[in-house]
């Protein structure tokens, strides 16, 4: 199989290249403004897949991880304890559980650690590498996040505390769930800044894009990402289909020599970092089918179906707040592997779109994105009586995200053949409000319950006439301020 050592990689957009994986774990975007992947990808041969079957997921994840983090990087025995460190916190002691419930809905669990949703996942394992990195370095790091809901509670959580790291988290006031929005304010720790912006987590992406395009400020103070801009965040989220592959497929009983059997994986979307992780590891060789479902910010699904790479005049709050997205920034990713990895398309086609939030596929792009990726979209409507039925049925609660997967579950109704799986990207305990109009029963957990009566601490960032400006100024003031007090703190006295 495929060895990590001379694994480097590049810039979706053609400008960059040859950068190794600490160098782009300490990145956001690239400095052409792309997106990091891999120059090449590792092929996950049928032997190999055999022989994984039976891992539990922390080794999925290190089996994963290893083929793109060479070990003079990170050395396999480290790399090991980094990721068992990373998911020893989580709630099941198998991280990842499967639900199996009537009729062929099997459902992949990936809400078990602190802030229940999968972010925590690929957030713990990336700030494990950083602090490693940080450590060896001695050095020190600013994280900036920007979050439409899970992300920032998730950074913060993995990160509060941690010598050599400050986070710095902007969330969209008013449009996420009071339990995310504790999740992050109740953080006091000093290495630990919140900021509620007045707009939304695309409105949020327009200043931060800006700051990372400063490569004068991106060096001097240490900037970088956790959003799934970041590829560690995707190369964990790798594992999650490889996992699913292994305990769903029934890869066990295929013939030597025989092809595979195929696994239908359905996965919420919103910024689009699960669906390109998947696509990823289809291309790997893992033969997945993919059907990316969506809420009314449909961008995805128009996409996909007609060609409309285009944002609507505004955002719509939806039950499934999470991915109440028009901008799935990780479907670049996507266009970069299916248009044969040529970095100029890619650099056309996402210029205009950030420069006139609109592209159209040509027919032949659109037919071979189309032949690799399925869609749907739900409403608010089809989210709640999703929810009602999946409960009815088989007594298992279903935040709305999952929500927007298992109703492809109920219109598509799972005939054999192909086995299929359902990703379920957060506990429905985050999403009170939406459950209480579905009419069902809901008891929050006694964590839940804990945050209501702590101390919370947030800035604010308010609309202007020049907001984006506004914002992205001010941001930079207060990363530079972090950055020269913990300067002056650890400066030895005179």
């Amino acid at each position: 199989m495929y060895q990590s050592s001379t694994m480097q990689y590049c810039s979706t957009r053609g400008g960059v290249g040859g950068w190794s994986f600490r160098d782009v774990l300490f990145s956001g975007y690239a400095p052409d403004g792309g997106m990091f992947m891999p120059e090449t990808l590792p092929v996950l041969d049928p032997d190999a897949l055999r022989s994984w079957r039976g891992l539990s997921y922390p080794r999925v994840v290190v089996e994963v991880a290893s083929l793109f983090i060479p070990p003079q990087l990170i050395p396999r025995d480290d790399l090991g304890v980094l990721v068992g460190e990373a998911l020893s916190g989580f709630s099941v002691p198998e991280v990842v559980r499967v639900a199996r419930l009537k009729d062929g809905l099997t459902v992949l669990e990936l809400f078990h650690g602190e802030t229940l949703a999968f972010k925590d996942l690929a957030m713990s394992c990336t700030v494990h590498f950083l602090s490693y990195f940080l450590k060896k370095e001695s050095r020190r790091a600013v994280v900036v996040v920007g979050t439409s809901g899970d992300t920032g509670g998730s950074a913060i959580q993995s990160a509060k505390g941690l010598p050599g790291l400050d986070v710095v988290v902007v969330y969209p006031r008013g449009r996420v769930t009071p339990v995310q929005e504790k999740h992050m304010t109740t953080c006091l720790e000093d290495n630990v800044h919140v900021f509620a912006a007045d707009g939304s987590s695309d409105d949020i992406d327009q200043p931060l894009r800006r700051l990372f395009a400063d490569q004068q400020l991106v060096l001097s103070h240490g900037l970088m990402s956790l959003n799934s801009v970041n590829w560690s965040r995707i190369l964990i989220q790798l594992a999650h289909f490889v996992y699913a592959y292994l305990e769903l497929s029934e890869v066990e009983r295929a013939e030597p020599g025989a092809a595979l059997p195929e696994l239908e994986v359905v996965v919420p979307t919103g910024g689009a970092g699960n669906i390109a992780a998947a696509f990823i590891v289809k291309q790997m060789g893992v033969p997945l089918r993919l059907v990316a479902m969506v809420n009314a910010n449909d961008i995805v699904h128009r996409t996909v179906t007609r060609g409309d790479f285009s944002m609507a005049d505004k955002v719509k709050q939806t039950l499934a707040t999470a991915i109440d997205i028009q901008d799935p920034y990780n479907m670049e990713r996507v266009f970069w592997l299916l248009l044969g990895r040529d970095g100029a398309s890619v650099k056309a086609m996402m210029e205009e779109f950030q420069r006139s939030h609109r592209h159209s596929l040509s027919e032949e792009q659109r037919r071979l994105l189309s032949g690799v990726l399925s869609t749907g979209a739900v409403s608010d409507e089809g989210i709640l009586e999703t929810m009602r039925r999946c409960w009815e049925e088989n007594l298992y609660l279903l935040c709305p995200h999952t929500a927007v997967a298992v109703w492809h579950h109920y219109r598509c109704p799972h005939s054999g053949g192909v086995n299929r799986c359902y990703v379920a990207t957060a506990s429905p305990a985050k999403f009170q409000a939406a459950v209480q109009k579905a009419g069902l029963p809901f008891s929050p957990p006694a964590a839940l319950q804990a945050l209501d009566g702590l101390p919370t601490r947030c800035q604010e960032l308010q609309r202007s006439a020049d907001w984006s400006k506004d914002w992205e100024d001010r941001l930079r003031r207060h990363i530079q301020d972090v950055d020269a007090a913990r300067k002056s703190r650890s400066a030895p006295p005179p």
